[in-house]
């Protein structure tokens, strides 16, 4: 899949496209500390504008067809004195799992934070039971720094931990 992926910037016109998946995910309670019961509006301005910043970017992987299988965001984890550290976040639509799409993903993101001259990434907030997530961030050299004991209440899991993941530029 991986020679036919793209990564752009999202538009507006892409938003009917994530939401499903966004939707998916964040109500599955499994990987995201978002509310279950965010609205489709909510969702959008908080997946479509991370942040205020200059530098925050969303974006989109698209196929051949311009079918969109994933997104990301991506921003300063902190304002000010902490806009130094970039952060961001990525959903793969559930059918698209396991082709390449959220390491593309997450490899543009690198780039484009380097590119930004940010000096750093941070995750904050990593289910320690997303084991592939977990695996893909290593992969891509991030290492995990921290773990909250608990910080998460997954749905069949019950009480699990929040890695902090940290990858330098």
């Amino acid at each position: 899949m991986e020679s036919t992926l793209q990564i752009r910037a999202a538009s507006a016109e892409d938003w009917p496209a994530i939401w499903p998946f966004f939707r998916e995910i964040v109500t599955a309670s499994e990987t995201y500390a978002y509310d279950p019961a965010i609205t489709e509006e909510q969702a959008r301005g908080l997946w479509m504008s991370p942040s205020t910043a200059r530098q925050s970017r969303t974006t989109v992987a698209v196929d051949a067809d311009g079918t969109v299988l994933g997104s990301a965001n991506m921003y300063p984890n902190r304002p000010g004195p902490g806009a130094h550290v970039a952060s961001a976040s990525f959903m793969v639509d559930a059918s698209k799992r396991g082709k390449g799409v959220g390491r593309a993903l997450c490899q543009d993101m690198i780039d484009w934070a380097g590119a930004e001259g940010f000096r750093s990434i941070q995750f904050n907030a990593v289910v320690e039971t997303n084991e592939h997530a977990v695996k893909l961030w290593q992969d891509l050299g991030f290492q995990i720094i921290g773990t909250v004991p608990e910080a998460f209440h997954h749905p069949s899991k019950g009480f699990v931990g929040l890695h902090v993941m940290y990858r330098p530029l």
